[in-house]
């Protein structure tokens, strides 16, 4: 085991660039969150939720989550993603 002596402006300078780097980590990760799309394909939220568009599909015939028809496409809002994501993570823990 090597023992390291630094002084006190060395330390300083080591903890404020580790803080730095975590502000900026975080930060990032909160500007990708809100760049997302408000609204997800079947397959986006397939990928999401990592289960297949069919388990999607009979998710919404099922009204777990609730979808929109625009045009001939179906529309999920990412909260509803966000909320089934939820639900699917209680329901897989519970005895039947």
């Amino acid at each position: 085991m090597e023992l390291i002596v630094l002084t006190k402006d060395q330390l300083d300078s080591i903890i404020r660039s580790s803080i730095t780097t975590a502000l900026d980590e975080y930060i990032e990760k909160e500007i990708r969150e809100k760049a997302k799309p408000d609204f997800y394909t079947i397959k986006e939220a397939a990928e999401k939720l990592k289960v297949t568009e069919t388990t999607i599909r009979n998710y919404i015939k099922k009204g777990l989550i609730a979808a929109e028809k625009i045009g001939g496409r179906i529309r999920i809002e990412r909260s509803n993603i966000e909320s089934a994501l939820k639900e699917v993570k209680s329901l897989k823990y519970r005895r039947l």
